[in-house]
């Protein structure tokens, strides 16, 4: 549900796309949709995340002068500012603080050795770079229409792919204490028994 309604406002400049082949069109009617889709998050939840403001701030910002100056080579740079901005944040956590960022997002549900919370966040700067670069090469390599399928369909469809391998990834990578844990005591019960 959460990740439909982060996309909703790429659906629904999908949809204005596709239904009137205006960019500059889609591009006004995500503006608000983007507005309307934090101001939602804030009535159900009382809290909006970093990464929804600076989403908010780079559509208003590009989304902006892409109306205004009837340009749409602005919208067509966000996503990339978007993914780079992440690296960058993901890239600067590996030297601030304790945490890596992908660590505190994550580290509240799961175990994983440190130089594994390392690798992990280090896997996201890589893809958000590559994501980020090929938007680009997309956006100014190929048509219009391509490029608005690619923001739509490419960018979560890599991303649903990414999570799905850092899933694999976790999974290797996790500490086996539960295990361990549960193992020891129904060996302890059984000896008990005896």
């Amino acid at each position: 549900m959460k990740l439909l309604l982060d996309f909703l406002p790429v659906i629904i400049f999908f949809i204005v796309y596709k239904s009137t082949d205006d960019i500059i069109l889609a591009t006004a009617i995500l503006i608000p949709a983007t507005l309307l889709q934090m101001l939602y998050t804030w009535i159900k939840t009382h809290k909006i995340e970093m990464i929804q403001i600076v989403t908010l701030v780079l559509v208003v910002l590009l989304g902006g002068a892409t109306v205004i100056f009837q340009d749409k080579t602005f919208i067509q740079w966000k996503p990339t500012v978007v993914t780079w901005l992440f690296a960058a944040a993901f890239l600067g956590s590996q030297f601030i603080g304790q945490k890596t960022i992908i660590q505190r997002l994550m580290g509240g549900t799961i175990e994983l050795p440190a130089p594994a919370w390392k690798q992990l966040n280090i896997a996201w700067i890589v893809f958000y770079l590559i994501l980020g670069a090929t938007n680009l090469f997309v956006a100014f390599t190929m048509s219009e229409e391509t490029w608005v399928n690619f923001k739509l369909f490419g960018m979560l469809g890599l991303t649903l792919i990414f999570i799905l391998l850092q899933g694999f990834y976790i999974s290797k990578h996790m500490e086996p204490e539960e295990a361990d844990s549960n193992g020891s005591n129904n060996s302890n019960e059984n000896k008990t028994e005896n």
